[in-house]
C-alpha cells in the first residue's frame, strides 16, 4: 500500500509513521497555512558524521528552516528522546519551532531564548515565519 507523498511529489510506502508524516504535512497546509512548496519531508542531515533525516522542515521565503517536526508511528509515546532527536536536528538547523507527533498527541514548541518553551497552539506559517 502507498500514498502520495506532496512534498517529495512521489508514490511512498504507507507505513504507520508515513501515513502521521502525510496528515501533519496536510495540516500544516490546511490549518497553519503552509504553502507545499515551503515544506520539504524526509530532509537530509548530518550532525558530524552522522547522518540524520527530518521528517519535515518548514522554511522561510528567503529559504531558511523556521520549523522542523518530528513524527512517530501512533503507538509510539511521544518521549524526552522524541524531544532529544528534535533538539539535535535544532542544532544544525536553527529553528524557532519544534513539533511532535504521534498522530494522537502532537506537543509544539517555540524558541525561547537559548531554550524551548511549550506553545497552546498550532502557529499560523505567518506567525512561524515572523
Amino acid at each position: 500500500m502507498t500514498c502520495f507523498d506532496p512534498l517529495r511529489k512521489k508514490e511512498v510506502a504507507a507505513t504507520p509513521e508515513e501515513k502521521v508524516r502525510q496528515w501533519f504535512i496536510a495540516t500544516l497546509r490546511d490549518s497553519a497555512g503552509v504553502p507545499l512548496h515551503m515544506m520539504m519531508s524526509e530532509v537530509p542531515l548530518a550532525f558530524g558524521q552522522k547522518p540524520l533525516r527530518a521528517d519535515i522542515v518548514v522554511y522561510r521565503r528567503d529559504l531558511s528552516p523556521v520549523a522542523i517536526v518530528e513524527c512517530k508511528r501512533p503507538d509510539v509515546t511521544l518521549s524526552p528522546i522524541t524531544a532529544e532527536q528534535a533538539l539535535l536536528y535544532h542544532g544544525v538547523l536553527g529553528v524557532n519551532w519544534i513539533m511532535l507527533t504521534n498522530g494522537k498527541s502532537t506537543y509544539i514548541y517555540k524558541r525561547n531564548g537559548d531554550g524551548f518553551a511549550a506553545a497552546d497552539h498550532l502557529p499560523s506559517w505567518n506567525e512561524m515565519t515572523q
